[in-house]
Formats: C-alpha cells, structure tokens, sequence
C-alpha cells in the first residue's frame, strides 16, 4: 500500500509544477500588453481638464501622416489662390471680393440720427439684387503700424524744428527781431506738439503689451460664379472670362459701398494683400498672434534670398545727404546777402530821393525868380544846397518862413492879375 502511495505523490508533485509554470507564462502574457501601455503613456502629456483631473493625451493625436502635398493644402484651404484682389474657387468658377466696413458709434447718436442710419441700412437692403455674406472677426489690435506712424510723425517734427533753429540763428545774425520772437514761438509749439506725440507713443507703446486688447472686424462677402455670365462660355477664353468678372465684382461692391454710405457706414475694397491676412487669421487663430502676416512679409520670408542695400545705392544716399546740407548753407547766404544788397539798395533810393526833392525845390525857386528879391532868391539857394546838415538845421527853419510868405504873396498876385 505504501508503495502505490509514492506514485501517486509524485503526479499531484509534477501536475502542481505545470500548474505553476503555465500560470507563469499566462503572468507574462498579460502582463506585456500593459506594459507596452504604460510605456506609451509615459511619452505621453498630461494637461488638467476644467474639474481639476489630470488626462493624457496622445501626441500622435492629430498629426498629419504621410506626404504633405501641394494639392492637399490647396484641398484643406478650399481656395485656389489670391489674384487683382480676388479669392478664387472651385478651379475658376467662383470669384470672391471682400469689403472691409467700418462702424459707427450708434448709441452715441441722436434719435433723429438713429433713424437716419437704420433708414439707410433698410434702403440697401432693399436695393440687394445679388446674395452676400456677413463676416464678423475678432482679432488681437495690432498697434505697430500705429506705433511706426507716430514716429514717422516725431521724426518730421524734429526736423521742423532744426529747420526753426537754423531760421532763428539767421534772424538773429540779421537783426530782425519781430522775425526772431514768431520763430521762436513757433518754436516752443512744435516742441509741445513734440513731446505731446512722445507721451502719445509711449501709451501705444505699452498698450500694444497687453495681449488682451482686442478689435472686431465686420466685413462683407460679394461672391460671382462665372456660370452667371449665361451660356456659351466655350467662346470666351479664360482670361476674357476672368475680366468679366472680374468687372462685375467690382461693380456690385461699388454698389455696396455706395448705398452704406447713406447709413454713414464707410467701406473699402481689400487688397491681395488684406485678403491673405484675413484668411490666414481665419486659418490660424491661435499662431496670428505670435507669427503674423505683415511681419512675414516686411522680413521678406517669400523671398528667395535677401540683399542689403546696394553699394551706388548707398553712394548715393550719402551724396543727397552733403547736396541737402550744402543747399542749407548756400540757401543761409544768399540770404544774408540778399538782405546786404536790400539794405544798400533802401540807402541808395533815400540819397537819390534827397537829391530829388533839392533838384524840384531848385526848379521851383528858378520857375520864381523873377518875382523874387535877388538877395531872397540867393539865400534859398543856399537853403536847398545846404538842407539836411545836422549844423545848419536852426537856419533852416528860420529861412522857412520867408520863403512861404513870398510865395503866399507871389501866388495872390497872379491870382488878382489873372
């Protein structure tokens, strides 16, 4: 009995041993998939949804795989391109204008001007002959065009200023002191409109930091289908359909703007160059921020390489900058100069016109001198040969009297003859 025992304990003994190592290889299996799992997630990034819990997401989520083509862009922007101000679609079928409006401030309005508006707006909705689309985008402000045109703005009044300055140095090189005290106040208010803008661009300045500063934009959508030109389009080529529509769009926003106009609301065409922007906001609303159009544009991104200025360019620049200096300068002394033979010219006519007021006085007196004494006559000769010494004034004054009191009488004798 015992010895049948002893094979019976080593079968349960073997049957336990493949029980554990089949339980070993069904651990493993199990086991690796949750392995390969957590590997994945610990690539993974995790961000905190609104609750406060924390999520993984996957980074191969939304990823584009395989080969970016040009064709596939094209498909994903639904236009084929920007041409003369127009957004072209559906391969040449439809052409697309777009008008920028700017509003007004309603409720700062009166109720007569209230009623003004929306009588206008009723009118142009009444006048509509063609569907369009309203679109409304908010953007961050971009303060920078701004910012470069206060500059602009500071530069010029600096030059101004100097330009004064060197006004100022002349009038006072000349002696005109009426001229000196207008240019310097006009001096003083350049330099208070000056500091004035430099405060003003500093506000800018630090206004453009903030991020949250934003600007809604309303604009409206003029479509055409080049179906609308009517039947037969085989005839025209593609060029001469493009000009047809091209002149239809334009004349319906033309249209647009025009009966706007009646509700004060101003509008304007936007260019390739608007339009691109405006799609690429569209397209990206949280990269327009950081990478914008414009800039891509003035740091020429587009192009193929990029140059700095051209040496005769430079030459150039630097020979226009001594003529400007060099026409200051000359400019400086014919002034002087002029204002020289002014003076000379002034002195000059005072002599000449001394000279003759003693030649009349001198014909008077011989148109006289037979009705005057001899001795009379001699002495104003004198008078007139001597008039305008400085010594000789008394005796002046004193001969007036005698003179006029015998051309008194001269003169009431003629009369009593006459």
């Amino acid at each position: 009995m015992g010895s049948s025992i002893i094979p019976l304990l080593q079968f349960g003994i073997y049957f336990i041993i493949a029980i554990m190592v089949a339980l070993v290889f069904v651990y493993i299996y199990l086991m690796k998939p949750k392995t390969e799992k957590n590997e994945r997630h610990e690539s993974d990034e995790t961000i905190e949804d609104s609750k406060g819990n924390e999520r993984r997401i996957d980074q191969d989520y939304g990823r584009f795989v395989g080969n970016l083509t040009r064709e596939s862009v094209f498909e994903f922007m639904e236009f084929e391109e920007i041409v003369d101000n127009m957004i072209v679609r559906k391969n040449g079928s439809q052409y697309i204008m777009i008008l920028q409006c700017n509003g007004v401030n309603y409720d700062l309005m009166s109720e007569q001007e209230k009623i003004s508006v929306e009588e206008g707006f009723v009118q142009f909705l009444n006048t509509l002959r063609f569907p369009i689309q309203l679109y409304i985008q908010s953007r961050t402000l971009n303060l920078r065009e701004i910012i470069d045109e206060y500059k602009g703005r500071i530069d010029n009044l600096t030059i101004e200023i100097d330009k004064i300055e060197a006004k100022i140095a002349q009038a006072k090189t000349m002696g005109n002191k009426a001229l000196r005290e207008k240019l310097e106040f006009e001096k003083r208010r350049k330099i208070n409109i000056l500091e004035y803008g430099v405060s003003i661009t500093d506000y800018v300045e630090k206004l453009s930091s903030n991020k949250n500063v934003l600007q809604q934009r309303t604009y409206v959508v003029v479509s055409y289908y080049s179906a609308e030109i009517g039947g037969g389009l085989e005839k025209y080529s593609k060029e001469e359909i493009y000009n047809m529509c091209f002149a239809e769009l334009y004349t319906r926003c033309q249209n647009i703007a025009s009966a706007l106009g009646n509700s004060q609301i101003t509008c304007s065409i936007l260019d390739s160059e608007e339009l691109a922007e405006l799609l690429y906001i569209a397209y990206n609303r949280d990269e327009a921020e950081l990478l914008q159009l414009s800039k891509s544009l003035d740091a020429q991104y587009d192009s193929l390489y990029s140059t700095g200025k051209d040496v005769i360019k430079k030459k150039q620049e630097k020979l226009d900058q001594e003529i400007n200096i060099a026409a200051i300068d000359m400019a400086t002394d014919s002034i002087l100069k002029a204002d020289r033979k002014k003076q000379i010219e002034e002195l000059e006519f005072a002599i000449n016109k001394e000279e003759k007021i003693k030649q009349k006085a001198n014909e008077l007196l011989d148109t006289y001198e037979n009705q005057l004494d001899p001795r009379v006559f001699k002495l104003a000769k004198e008078e007139i040969k001597n008039n305008g010494s400085k010594n000789e004034t008394p005796q002046i004054e004193e001969a007036k009297t005698p003179v006029n009191t015998t051309r008194k009488k001269v003169v009431k004798r003629r009369r009593r003859e006459d």
